[in-house]
């Protein structure tokens, strides 16, 4: 293995807390493995105005300076996009990626980490993420298990 989720919404379901995703983080960087650091809010924290905050918090209360930023790559998953085909407005979206990026600056003092959207990514609408020059990328999730579907958010990305 080269790369690790840590983070993901399941597992946070199942009990992860920033302590146990701390110490997931040094144990695979430890290990030379490159993470993949999901963070994402809940529909209750979307309709409450704290995305930003708990972004923040999410970051922050895991990840170090003193962490090899060339080894951790940061995907935004809100929660409450995943599987429902609900995806944030382009502005929305903007706006939390150039949030991320500022929070990971603080942390690293450098602009180097990539920042992936992961959310209900489809062929459909991969275009206008795609637009967005603030996302390094895609975290594909449920598409990436059909073949048709993984195959049309590749095409329609580069259309």
């Amino acid at each position: 293995a080269q790369y690790t989720l840590i983070g993901h919404s399941d597992n946070r379901k199942e009990g992860d807390n920033e302590e146990i995703l701390k110490a997931k983080m040094k144990v695979a960087l430890k290990n030379n493995l490159t993470v993949v650091y999901c963070i994402g809010e809940n529909k209750k924290e979307k309709k409450n105005k704290k995305t930003l905050s708990v972004l923040k918090k999410q970051l922050t209360k895991v990840l170090e300076k003193k962490f090899n930023k060339n080894k951790i790559i940061v995907a935004y998953e809100p929660i409450w996009s995943i599987g429902t085909g609900k995806i944030p407005s382009s502005e929305e979206l903007k706006k939390t990626s150039i949030h991320i990026k500022r929070i990971l600056k603080k942390i690293f003092n450098k602009n180097s980490i990539s920042v992936l959207y992961g959310g209900s990514v489809e062929g459909k609408n991969v275009k206008m993420f795609k637009e967005i020059e603030e996302i390094n990328g895609f975290l594909i999730g449920g598409a990436s298990k059909s073949s048709k579907k993984f195959i049309d958010i590749i095409k329609n990305y580069y259309r």
